[in-house]
């Protein structure tokens, strides 16, 4: 049975750290009332202190899915936003990455946001509420080895347009956040401090052939990513989003979003050129003849 709870709701998922995690706080300062969702007790428990209604769940598993969003409807028979927010992280040359590790990105990032609208659908719709995907500005340009998560967010992208125009009848509106640079902790993860050791467990041939490249790509990217934004940032772009009467499609947010976005409209050959030098590449050619090992 529902509640008398007056205020708004939201569901942001991923909201142990990062960017979920600045989300919940900034709405729940604005009066909302946040379920939050965490795959560990002792962050359902942060939560918890912090104002917020836990939820235990993980996005690739549907009984958990199913059970946070029962526990919202036991709560409201409305759900005003949706934060569709957690995701992983890889980068990996794709010649040589585990393609387990691939559809597990995938998994996460994008059959895991289907998964959580689809049983949440019905208390947005009779709220007439909006979903917010978190995406990334990778999704309008890919980094060097950056394909399993670019790819992962160019998805993100299509499913929005999607779900745009087809919950546009019941005036669920849907948009995307596409973030920056941002220093989240997850950072580390997705752009591994010892690349050498990460390039390790893909394989024999791949330390020989990608080594230098996705050190120096790592390295840069790293520099760039923990100069990046404080998550509120990008709270406070989804807290205007989700207040907005006519909320836009895209909402580029965080250091860099921008000029990426408008480096990405560069011709292919221009732009790879860019990325080359943006990460210290390798130019084209210069290993043709390095096909038995030997390094030039």
């Amino acid at each position: 049975m529902t509640g008398n709870c007056t205020k708004r709701h939201a569901l942001v998922t991923g909201a142990s750290t990062g960017n979920g995690h600045a989300t919940a706080l900034r709405l729940d300062a604005d009066g909302w009332h946040v379920f939050g969702t965490v795959r560990r007790d002792a962050d359902a428990e942060a939560l918890r202190r912090a104002g917020i209604t836990p939820l235990s769940m993980d996005v690739t598993e549907p009984d958990r899915i199913k059970a946070a969003a029962a526990a919202v409807a036991e709560h409201t028979a409305s759900l005003d936003v949706l934060v569709n927010n957690a995701g992983i992280g890889l980068t990996a040359p794709l010649e040589v990455v585990s393609l387990e590790a691939f559809r597990w990105t995938y998994e996460v990032n994008v059959i895991g946001q289907v998964a959580v609208t689809q049983a949440v659908l019905p208390l947005l719709r009779s709220a007439a509420g909006t979903i917010v995907m978190v995406g990334s500005v990778g999704d309008r340009i890919t980094i060097p080895f950056g394909g399993p998560l670019a790819s992962s967010k160019y998805a993100v992208r299509s499913l929005t347009d999607a779900l745009r125009m087809e919950l546009a009848p019941w005036d669920v509106k849907v948009v995307l956040v596409e973030p920056g640079s941002i220093a989240t902790p997850a950072i580390d993860k997705t752009l591994p401090s010892e690349p050498a050791k990460a390039l390790a467990g893909f394989g024999p041939d791949a330390e020989r052939l990608y080594a230098d490249a996705y050190a120096s790509m790592t390295s840069r990217a790293l520099a760039r990513e923990r100069s990046g934004d404080d998550p509120r940032v990008v709270a406070d772009t989804i807290a205007r989003a989700v207040t907005a009467r006519r909320p836009r499609a895209y909402y580029l947010t965080g250091k860099d979003a921008r000029l990426l976005a408008t480096v990405a409209k560069l011709p292919p050959s221009v732009l790879d050129r860019f990325r080359r030098r943006l990460f210290g590449l390798p130019a084209p050619g210069s290993r043709r003849e390095d096909t038995k090992g030997r390094t030039r």
